[in-house]
């Protein structure tokens, strides 16, 4: 990415990683999970700092419950059950929301070392 040609603004690209809302809530039993998410949050700001030099941003997604082939295993009232939980909209985000929120991302060169929820409101319960 540090040899793409620059931008009239100097931008190279962008990172895009995804950690999740455990980072900020773990749930009892998801120590290790949410140690690991909390360690993407956590490289979030330095390394777009790291790279800011290069004009490559990094930007960090911070998921709530969405429909992923996990959650398609699960029995159709689980699911709608985990949806109730989120204020907002209430029910799982759908995959297109994730890469919408990847697009305003890339399309707003401001935003760098940022981490951003996509959770409708969503706070984990222990």
């Amino acid at each position: 990415m540090s040899q793409n040609k620059p931008d009239p603004d100097g931008h190279r690209g962008l990172v895009v990683n995804t950690a999740s809302v455990a980072a900020f809530e773990g749930q009892v039993g998801q120590a290790a999970y949410s140690a690991s998410k909390g360690g993407i949050v956590g490289m979030t700001l330095p390394i777009a700092r790291d790279l800011a030099p290069l004009g490559i941003r990094v930007v960090t997604i911070a998921p709530g419950l969405f429909s992923t082939p996990l959650l398609a295993g699960l029995p159709e009232r689980v699911r709608n059950f985990l949806g109730q939980q989120v204020p907002f909209p209430s029910r799982l985000g759908h995959p297109a929301e994730y890469a919408h929120l990847v697009q305003a991302l890339a399309e707003n060169p401001m935003i760098n070392g940022e981490v951003v929820r996509l959770d409708g409101a969503l706070r984990m319960q222990p």
